[in-house]
């Protein structure tokens, strides 16, 4: 992968390349999401970007139904919740982000479990806007 310095602005760039990029240490071989400089185990900054399937399961969620104004704004309210969870992704590191295709209105219905895969939103509709990381339920 493009060599870029482990910050967040070089994560959101990845992002908005629609690609799921996390760093790898290359002496222990554990990925971070979101992406580190330093291996917190060894304190190495032997580290690598790797791409990442997208790939995982729910873990744990919420439904949301008053957000942040950046959530009101894409239109979420009372009256239209969104789902906001953690992902355990295939390659092992977990991640929190939007859950798309979920029957927000009947959370009981949400199953912790459900397998899921990467997607990208952008907001603000124009190539100023910025690009989220979410999911959607994989149909089987």
């Amino acid at each position: 992968m493009t060599h870029r310095p482990f910050t967040e602005k070089s994560y959101q760039q990845f992002l908005s390349e629609e690609i799921l990029a996390a760093s790898r240490c290359l002496d222990t071989g554990e990925i971070f999401l979101p992406p580190r400089p330093m291996c917190p185990k060894t304190f190495s900054t032997h580290m690598e970007w790797v791409e990442l399937s997208g790939s995982g399961t729910l873990e744990a969620f919420t439904v949301v139904l008053i957000g942040p104004t950046a959530m009101i704004s894409a239109g979420y309210d009372r009256h239209n919740p969104y789902c906001s969870g953690i992902v355990r992704l295939k390659e092992g590191p977990a991640i929190s982000a939007q859950i798309l295709d979920l029957e927000t209105s009947r959370p009981e219905s949400i199953e912790i479990g459900t397998p899921l895969q990467a997607t990208f939103i952008k907001r603000n509709g124009n190539e100023n806007g910025r690009t989220f990381l979410a999911f959607y339920k994989i149909v089987e």
